[in-house]
C-alpha cells in the first residue's frame, strides 16, 4: 500500500469538512436511536408475549421495504435537485420522527405499531438523504483524493457508531430509551446548519426534466459495468447472510447475560474495529484491491461464524470488532470504484442503486435471520448465515476473474 494524503489533508476542504462534521453528529444520534428502537422492541415483545426474535427481525423488514421502493426515485432527486436542500428536508423529516418516538416512549405502554411506523419514516428519509450526500463527495475534493474522502466519510460514520451505541447502552441502563430519541432529534439540527453553510453544488442546467424512466438509469448503468455490479452483488449477499445485529438484544440478555450496557458495547464493537481499519487506510492506497476485497469479505463471514458460536463475551466483542474492520476495507474499495467509474450526472442514481444492495442486504437479512432464529434459535441462525457468507465469496471469486485481477480503480478510465 502506498502512502497518500490523510484525513487532515482531506478536511482542509471547507465544504467537505462541514459535511463531515454534520454527518458525524447526526450519525451518532441515529445510532443511539437504532439501539434504542431494537432494545425497546425487544422489551415490548417480551412483555406482551410476542416472539422477540421475530419482532426484532420485523424491524429490518420495516426498513428494507420503504427504502427499496423509494431508493431509485431518491437517486433521481439527488441528480435533479440541489443536493444540500435534499439533505436539509430529509433531516427535518427524520427529526420529527425521533420527536414522535420520544413522546411515544414516555407512555406507560408504547405501541409496537407506532415504533415500526417511525422506523418506516426514518428509512424513507435516509433513502433520500444518502444518495444526495454521497453524490456530493466527489465535487468537494479533487479526483485524486476521492479514495481518501471515502475513507474519511467512513471514519466519521464508524466513529459515530462507536460512540453512539456505547453511550446508548449506558443511558438505557440508567434512564431508559427516551433521552436517546431526544438526542437524535437534536443531532439533525447539525446537519441542517452544516448544509446551509455549504456552497451550492451547481447542477447542469441542461439536464432534461424528471421522467419516470430516469429512476432506472442508475440500475442500467450499474449492470453495464460487470466489475461494479459484481461488487454490489457480493456485498448484498454477504451482508444478507451475515446479518445478526437485530438479534444482539437476545445474545446480550439471554446468552451472554450482560444486560443493556453490554448490549451497547456489542453494538459499538463492529464500529470500533472499523475505526481502526479506516484510520489505517485513510493515509494509504490499497494495491491488489480485488483480492483484498474478496479476502476482507471472507474474514467478515468468519467473524460472524465466531459470533454465532461464542458464549464468551470478550470473544464475542472481538469477533464483532473484526467484522467491522473487514467490512470497512471492503466498503472503501467498493466506494472508490463506484465513484471513479460513475459520471457526475448519474452519481445520485448510482448511489441509490448501491443503497438498495448495501442497506437492503443486511435489513432483509435481519428479517430472515429473525425468522430463522424464531425456529432454530439465535446462535444457530447466525452460525449458518456466516458459513453461507463465506460460500458467497468463494462463488464470486470463481465467477468474476476481473475482480480477482483488479489492482486500483484509479487506473481505470475516468467517468
Amino acid at each position: 500500500m502506498e502512502r497518500q494524503a490523510g484525513l487532515l489533508e482531506v478536511l482542509k476542504y471547507r465544504d467537505f469538512r462541514l459535511m463531515w462534521i454534520g454527518q458525524f453528529i447526526s450519525i451518532t444520534g441515529s445510532q443511539m436511536r437504532i439501539v434504542a428502537v431494537d432494545w425497546q422492541v425487544y422489551q415490548i415483545a417480551t412483555a406482551q408475549g410476542h416472539n422477540p426474535a421475530l419482532a426484532l427481525g420485523l424491524i429490518g423488514l420495516m426498513r428494507v421495504i420503504p427504502m427499496t421502493l423509494s431508493a431509485l426515485f431518491a437517486g433521481v432527486a439527488a441528480d435533479r435537485f440541489e443536493r444540500r436542500k435534499v439533505i436539509m428536508v430529509t433531516s427535518i423529516i427524520a427529526l420529527l420522527a425521533s420527536v414522535i418516538l420520544a413522546i411515544a416512549g414516555s407512555l406507560a405502554t408504547p405501541a409496537l405499531w407506532l415504533v415500526y411506523a417511525m422506523v418506516i419514516v426514518t428509512a424513507i428519509a435516509s433513502s433520500f438523504e444518502m444518495p444526495a450526500r454521497q453524490a456530493m463527495t466527489p465535487a468537494l475534493v479533487p479526483r485524486e483524493m476521492v479514495s481518501q474522502a471515502m475513507s474519511a466519510g467512513i471514519l466519521s460514520w464508524q466513529m459515530a457508531t462507536v460512540i453512539g451505541p456505547s453511550l446508548a447502552g449506558i443511558l438505557i441502563a440508567i434512564f431508559g430509551v427516551v433521552p436517546l430519541y431526544w438526542f437524535d432529534a437534536a443531532s439533525y439540527i447539525a446537519v441542517v446548519v452544516a448544509a446551509m453553510m455549504m456552497k451550492p453544488v451547481i447542477i447542469n442546467s441542461n439536464r432534461p426534466p424528471v421522467r419516470l424512466v430516469d429512476a432506472f438509469e442508475g440500475l442500467k448503468f450499474v449492470f453495464k459495468h460487470r466489475l461494479m455490479a459484481s461488487t454490489m452483488l457480493l456485498d448484498f449477499f454477504a451482508t444478507f447472510f451475515g446479518a445478526c445485529t437485530s438479534l444482539m438484544p437476545i445474545f446480550a440478555d439471554e446468552i451472554l447475560n450482560v444486560g443493556a450496557q453490554g448490549y451497547g458495547f456489542m453494538r459499538a464493537a463492529p464500529a470500533a474495529g472499523a475505526v481502526v481499519a479506516a484510520l489505517l487506510l485513510s493515509t494509504r492506497q490499497i494495491r491488489k484491491q480485488g483480492p483484498v476485497l474478496l479476502i476482507s469479505v471472507a474474514i467478515f463471514g468468519l467473524s460472524i461464524v465466531i459470533f454465532g458460536a461464542s458464549a464468551y463475551y470478550p470473544l464475542t466483542v472481538v469477533a464483532l470488532a473484526l467484522s467491522g474492520a473487514a467490512d470497512t476495507v471492503s466498503m472503501i474499495i467498493r466506494g472508490t470504484l463506484r465513484q471513479l467509474l460513475t459520471p457526475d450526472e448519474l452519481r445520485g442514481r448510482m448511489t441509490a442503486v448501491n443503497m438498495i444492495f448495501v442497506a437492503g442486504g443486511p435489513q432483509l437479512g435481519e428479517f430472515v435471520v429473525g425468522l430463522t432464529a424464531s425456529v432454530v434459535g439465535a446462535p444457530l441462525a447466525v452460525l449458518i448465515g456466516g458459513i453461507l457468507c463465506i460460500g458467497v465469496v468463494a462463488g464470486t471469486a470463481a465467477k468474476v476473474p476481473e475482480l480477482r485481477a483488479l489492482d486500483t480503480p484509479e487506473q481505470l478510465p475516468a467517468a
